[in-house]
């Protein structure tokens, strides 16, 4: 049963249905304070997986690698189109309309769909909870993801509470497809492979923590692929690289 799963869409629907409702009553400064500390929240969940990294240079390897790929394909520009076609679908419902300009209003459109459909911890929390029923990841995310969504709908609207459809398919599958993964890459005896998972999202989730204070506009969006580069990419350095260097560390000593 996909519990956390369930947990988290709700709570951004909740969290969207009352930013939209009382997001006009709430000051600015208020919304911006709060959005300062949801950020730092994001950027230290972040910090918290990517110190469990084994192996450095494959999720830096797989960050960069991941990055490139995902700017040369346009995939952030993918997932923006994404986010306004589900808002035109919106508006034919709800009333989306914003005082923000579009500019702003479309990059906070694709920092909303970024943090809660393809967060490193979503899709860890996700796969966690299909392997082992651990719902504990899931659960942390949904109180994030409920305060969150308050502070988004007062910029978008009733269509940060959309968001929470996608966000449940993505995850659902994730979930289903958690024994799989756990099965096929011996993850019992190969810890290190989540683990680097879990330090490559938590670059991802740091890099949103810093698009949500308006830091640093990282392309957040364009930094998934390394998601799934990492598989592969600790896998070869720990079978390979590592044997090889340590190898060579032999002879030179």
């Amino acid at each position: 049963m996909p519990v956390g799963v369930i947990i988290d869409a709700v709570a951004v629907i909740i969290g969207g249905i009352v930013g939209a409702v009382v997001g006009k009553a709430l000051k600015k400064d208020f919304v911006d304070n709060m959005n300062l500390i949801l950020g730092c929240c994001s950027m230290c969940m972040g910090v918290s997986t990517i110190i469990l990294m084994e192996h450095m240079p494959a999720v830096v390897f797989a960050i960069i690698l991941g990055t490139g790929l995902g700017l040369a394909v346009h995939f952030g520009q993918l997932i923006n189109k994404g986010g306004l076609a589900m808002q035109k679908v919106m508006s034919k419902c709800v009333k989306t309309s914003s005082d923000v300009p579009q500019k702003e209003f479309e990059a906070t459109l694709v920092t909303c769909i970024t943090l809660f459909c393809a967060s490193g911890t979503g899709i860890y929390g996700s796969i966690i909870a299909g392997m082992s029923g651990d719902h504990s990841v899931l659960m942390a995310k949904a109180i994030l993801d409920l305060f969150t969504a308050v502070v988004f709908a007062c910029t978008l609207s009733m269509v940060t509470a959309a968001v929470a459809v996608p966000q449940f398919i993505i995850f659902l599958i994730l979930f289903l497809l958690g024994a799989p993964i756990y099965n096929g890459l011996e993850l019992g005896t190969n810890s290190y492979i989540i683990n680097d998972f879990k330090a490559c999202g938590g670059f991802i989730m740091l890099a949103t923590g810093f698009r949500m204070c308006k830091i640093k506009m990282f392309p957040v969006a364009d930094m998934i692929p390394a998601m799934v580069l990492i598989f592969p990419i600790a896998v070869f350095w720990n079978d390979y690289v590592t044997p090889a260097v340590n190898a060579l560390a032999g002879l030179v000593h």
